[in-house]
């Protein structure tokens, strides 16, 4: 019989959690002891947008999250290609919705 891998973390999620969220925006502020990231669905012509969710890091793993999430874009690029930036790519200015009319 095997001995238990005491190294092995078991991670559940609830089905709400495993539907996520939408977020186009991130907003990231810090003070000396942490890192909050807001992220924030932002909806074109609607003046008012909601915080979706709310996480909050120490330092260390602010820049171990910032470490991990540069090594998946790497090899997210090495098999679809260069993500291109916003400014690169041109959205249409109604993203999809009724045209404006004056």
């Amino acid at each position: 019989m095997e001995a238990p891998n005491n190294n092995q973390l078991n991670i559940e999620i609830s089905e709400e959690m495993a539907e996520g969220s939408y977020a186009n925006l991130a907003i990231i502020t810090h003070s000396h002891a942490e890192f909050v990231i807001d992220f924030v669905n932002v909806m074109p012509g609607t003046p008012k947008s909601r915080v979706k969710s709310r996480i909050i890091l120490t330092p260390q793993h602010a820049k171990r999250f910032m470490k991990a999430l540069i090594e998946n874009i790497e090899r997210f690029e090495d098999a679809n290609g260069d993500i291109k930036d916003l400014e690169e790519v041109q959205m249409p200015l109604n993203f999809g919705g009724p045209a404006a009319q004056a």
